[in-house]
């Protein structure tokens, strides 16, 4: 049983999103294990008609117990009219909420806002490398993703099948089961297209030539995206610098296997000394990056840059009263004077800024008075 990271705040209602598959239920099973905790699992078909046609009888139950003090609702995106129930019941009694989904979509465009400020928001992710602790293996995350159950399966084939039927299991369940798209043959080629173009800057114009789909339907796709919360936009550096900015986001999809398996290549080993390898990395270190940042609520903007001459910055890291960080990501198990390079011409350019490299490189450097870290060192330092 892993350790999360997260950490709700108790006193009050929460909602705990999330994909498919990162632990949100085994995590409040954990979490409430000794508390008296009312469970409403609307995976359950039966008990989602019975709720959808009479939302009161939700109310019912929850009223017909005694002493409850916590009520769970997984899934609730699939029943969105309990959420008025809920707020009443939140306004009305002591009895807190706390609610899973695994789409925000039909929350954040349905009734969602009844509870701003009322049950705090917190997000799940795959595992990070400080959960795994010495389960984690690089080579492993890069290849397989980080999903709780993939550390569960023992034989390649088993990963790959786990995988693939999950691609499948979110085209199923979470697009064309809840009407999100009204052809399902242009999504399934985007998301093989947009899984191969992971961690490049969006061409929406280009991918929707090559989905057959027009720009504006493409940007609602990547918007399902994150809605459903496969993924997240990494935008460009807001702030102008001397040099012309590219201004188009990059794309991250939030689990490097489920990438693996919607771009058809798991059964291809990610070996190091390749570019796939070098890009696989990056996705990992910008991904942990960003899940720690929301687990740890240090507020980072995060953020990317490229200028026109093709000089570019993997992430730039903006933190509240800190200095601004520029990070090159590399993948090499040895670093020398060609990993600073870039990162030189920018540091006059970004007033209160620090440049780290983070890489394979177990030995820190200082190189031309920019430091260099074994990534999970410079993670930790970013963290603290």
């Amino acid at each position: 049983m892993f350790q999360r990271l997260i950490k709700p705040t108790l006193s009050r209602s929460f909602f705990l999103f999330g994909a498919r598959g990162t632990g949100k239920s085994t995590f409040l099973k954990q979490l409430f294990a000794k508390k008296n905790t009312l469970w409403f699992d609307l995976l359950d078909p039966q008990l989602e008609d019975e709720l959808s046609k009479r939302p009161n009888s939700f109310k019912e139950q929850i009223m017909s117990k005694e002493k409850i003090s916590w009520v769970v609702i997984d899934e609730v995106q699939k029943v969105p009219k309990l959420l008025d129930i809920v707020h009443h019941l939140i306004e009305t009694t002591n009895i807190r909420f706390a609610l899973t989904g695994s789409s925000a979509r039909k929350l954040k465009y349905g009734s969602a806002n009844l509870l701003a400020g009322r049950a705090f928001v917190n997000y799940m992710h795959p595992m990070t490398s400080l959960e795994l602790k010495k389960e984690f293996d690089l080579n492993h995350c890069l290849n397989w993703g980080s999903l709780p159950e993939i550390f569960h399966l023992k034989a390649d084939k088993e990963k790959q099948e786990y995988l693939r039927s999950y691609a499948q299991t979110y085209l199923k369940e979470e697009i064309w089961a809840e009407h999100i798209i009204r052809k399902l043959d242009p999504f399934r080629k985007f998301l093989e297209i947009s899984a191969q173009s992971n961690c490049e800057i969006v061409n929406f114009t280009n991918i929707a030539r090559d989905v057959g789909a027009d720009t504006k339907t493409v940007q609602s796709y990547y918007q399902i995206l994150e809605d459903t919360l496969l993924g997240f936009l990494l935008e460009p550096y807001h702030k102008s610098i001397r040099k012309q900015q590219r201004q188009s986001p990059k794309f991250y999809f939030f689990d490097s296997g489920v990438k693996r398996a919607l771009c058809n290549t798991l059964t291809q080993t990610v070996l190091p000394n390749t570019y796939a390898y070098g890009k696989s990395f990056e996705h990992w270190v910008i991904s942990e990056i960003y899940r720690l940042n929301l687990y740890f609520k240090k507020d980072f903007k995060l953020s990317y840059l490229l200028t026109k001459d093709h000089a570019e910055i993997d992430l730039i890291v903006e933190r509240p009263g800190k200095t601004t960080l520029l990070i090159e990501i590399k993948s090499s198990d040895n670093i020398d004077d060609r990993a600073v390079k870039t990162l030189k011409q920018f540091i006059n350019d970004i007033s209160k800024s620090e440049a780290l490299v983070l890489s394979k490189d177990k030995k820190s450097k200082l190189i031309d008075g920019i430091q260099c870290y074994y990534w999970q060192d410079g993670i930790n330092k970013i963290f603290k």
